[in-house]
């Protein structure tokens, strides 16, 4: 039972975590906020941030059912992939503000248009973050290979066709042509290295 509601947890999170992020959602929080809506992406980040550290709680006091033993070799290359992982994601934030990608310095980013980033990363695939935590939570697997780091990973794996999906429909609402065009020139997630 207890990983059904960690599956379900997962559910819930990536459910509003693309609601809350999507425009329709932040025009009615910014009619409701007013003056406040410059505050909304800080109230965000904080219930995502609460959320996420409450599932992982969560795992770590579930009973592990292990679906293999842990090997060096498997330790090893899961220590290797997750750290890869966080140098893409880290690497991808280059050139982003992380004030404002979190919220402590407060902006409407409803009016406020920033740039397209189509440089570091951006020039080899559209989504460096989410090729990032795939690889943070296929080495969180290997690492700890049981049942509650398997949900992890799947419930991620699941998610993120939708997720983009709706990530680059409000993309191309806000950049438009520009997007498209970076759309058919770059892969989503799995790199082209042109000369």
């Amino acid at each position: 039972m207890e990983y059904i509601t960690l599956a379900l947890g997962w559910i819930v999170f990536y459910a509003s975590h693309t609601l809350l992020a999507s425009l329709n959602i932040k025009r009615k929080f910014r009619l409701w906020m007013k003056g406040s809506y410059k505050w909304y992406r800080l109230a965000y980040s904080l219930y995502s941030t609460l959320f996420l550290l409450g599932l992982f709680v969560f795992a770590a006091i579930i009973a592990p059912y292990w679906i293999f033993e842990p090997s060096e070799g498997s330790t090893y290359f899961g220590y290797m992939l997750a750290t890869f992982g966080t140098i893409i994601s880290v690497k991808s934030m280059k050139g982003i503000s992380a004030g404002r990608f979190i919220g402590w310095r407060p902006h409407d980013d409803l009016s406020e248009k920033e740039e397209l980033i189509r440089d570091g990363w951006y020039k080899h695939m559209r989504h460096p973050l989410y090729a990032g935590l795939i690889l943070i939570f296929l080495g969180y697997f290997l690492y700890v290979p049981n049942l509650s780091s398997l949900i992890h990973l799947l419930a991620l794996l699941f998610y993120l066709p939708f997720g983009i999906y709706f990530e680059e429909k409000k993309l191309i609402a806000i950049y438009g042509e520009a997007y498209v065009d970076y759309q058919k020139n770059v892969p989503p997630l799995f790199p082209w290295f042109k000369k």
